[in-house]
């Protein structure tokens, strides 16, 4: 039995790399074309799993032999029973993370699938809040920024996608040994206003990973 061993953001690249060779099978007749694709496919998708066993190998490598719509479609699905899910979290445990907003509203956390979820974003309209929940370094971290919606799409820096975003600017909690007691430092981004949509993009944890550092 292979256990659960791809997240969110690796399912997503899968199902890119999948497209991408299910296109070139549909319009290219050059087989040498259509070989270079599903080469490519497959080393990229190993290249984003780099920790595999054997077991987990047979399951990622069987992209090799895909050539009808069908048999991609039965792929992709074959592998949801392998997400790994973002450990579930309780409305304590986000509250606990930003202690300085009261009356935090806090979604409906029963309500998610957390296999398709690399983090949990959330905007507050009333206080032009966005808050982001995140796993790193085996630690739940939260990250709050003041928010501007950017009315036009743009590269989030999370997914680097072109969708709706917002320009989020979040004051960093670390500061200098000598700095004065008025000492700020604010960091700003372009985000997907909405997290679902960056969620079902994102395929590179780095600049999320990143970007929280950065504000830490």
């Amino acid at each position: 039995m292979v256990n659960p061993f791809i997240r969110n953001h690796q399912y997503n690249l899968i199902k890119k790399q999948t497209g991408l060779l299910e296109h070139a099978c549909n319009t290219v007749s050059d087989r040498k074309v259509i070989d270079a694709v599903r080469y490519s496919a497959q080393s990229k998708i190993m290249e984003a799993l780099p920790d595999t066993n054997d077991l987990q190998k047979q399951v990622l490598e069987k992209i090799s032999t895909l050539n009808t719509p069908g048999e991609f479609q039965h792929y992709l699905s074959s592998l949801v029973p392998y997400m790994a899910e973002f450990a579930p979290l309780t409305e304590s445990q986000v509250k606990k993370l930003f202690p300085k907003i009261k009356k935090l509203k806090v979604p409906e956390l029963a309500e998610i699938d957390y296999r398709y979820m690399t983090y949990l974003g959330w905007i507050d309209i009333a206080t032009n809040k966005l808050f982001i929940v995140y796993h790193l370094n085996g630690q739940i971290v939260g990250v709050v920024g003041k928010y501007t919606p950017a009315n036009k799409k743009s590269y989030c820096c999370l997914c680097n996608r072109h969708e709706e975003v917002a320009f989020c600017v979040v004051t960093t909690k670390s500061k200098p040994a000598n700095a004065s007691p008025d000492y700020y430092k604010a960091i700003g981004k372009y985000v997907c206003l909405n997290s679902e949509t960056c969620n079902k993009n994102i395929t590179d944890v780095t600049a999320l990973e990143k970007f929280i550092q950065d504000v830490e």
